[in-house]
């Protein structure tokens, strides 16, 4: 690769910063300029070094990820947001993917997992492990019919059967090459069924669209 990718880590503790940190720096397109103790810190960073990434952590002090992550997002500011975190709560993996995370990850997958899942979100890609995908099954099954109602109501435009097809595999966390290989098409192909489908759910953001595929359980 190179194109180097810059990359904050935010975690509360020292141990975790300093680890990802040496596992990052092993990567020639890998770039880690800083890290940060806690949301506040980790938002100004983002101000300051304008990052492509920033892995964060939800439990910190003075402001949590999932704050940290509206802020960032809300300002406008372009780095994307992988959330690393020990906490599998269902309600957390929402609330922080609304506020704008792009991959949400939990601390004991393999370090190349995480590598290729930085990688990925620099790309556009959303990866979710399989694990977090079931969660969010889950939570969004549970949404009221009122809800359910409101959000169909969006989908003005039905997904063709191929559609809802590339939509479920944007769920299980495949790229766009990886949606073509299974599919035997052309990534290039596949890029434009994508742009379709955001055109129908009223969304540009690939996080958002698999949280809609998986509200209205349109896969």
């Amino acid at each position: 690769m190179n194109s180097q990718i810059t990359v904050v880590i935010a975690d509360d503790q020292q141990l975790m910063r300093e680890g990802l940190k040496t596992i990052l720096e092993l990567e020639k397109d890998l770039v880690v300029l800083g890290t940060a103790a806690n949301g506040k810190e980790a938002l100004e960073m983002c101000r300051k070094v304008k990052p492509h990434i920033i892995l964060m952590d939800i439990r910190m002090p003075e402001m949590d990820g999932v704050e940290a992550t509206g802020l960032i997002k809300s300002e406008g500011l372009k780095t994307s947001v992988i959330v690393v975190t020990t906490f599998d709560d269902d309600e957390l993996i929402v609330e922080a993917l609304k506020a704008g995370a792009k991959t949400y990850l939990l601390k004991d997958l393999p370090s190349e997992k995480l590598i290729s899942a930085i990688r990925a979100t620099y790309n556009g890609d959303v990866l979710l492990q399989p694990e977090i995908a079931a969660k969010l099954v889950g939570q969004v099954s549970g949404t009221s019919q009122k809800t359910r109602q409101t959000s169909e109501k969006k989908t003005t435009t039905p997904l063709t059967p191929r559609e809802k097809e590339i939509l479920a595999l944007m769920a299980e966390g495949l790229n766009n090459n990886q949606i073509a290989s299974r599919l035997f098409l052309s990534e290039g192909t596949i890029k434009n069924q994508i742009s379709i489908i955001y055109g129908k759910l009223g969304t540009n953001d690939r996080t958002q669209a698999v949280l809609l595929a998986l509200k209205d359980r349109l896969t």
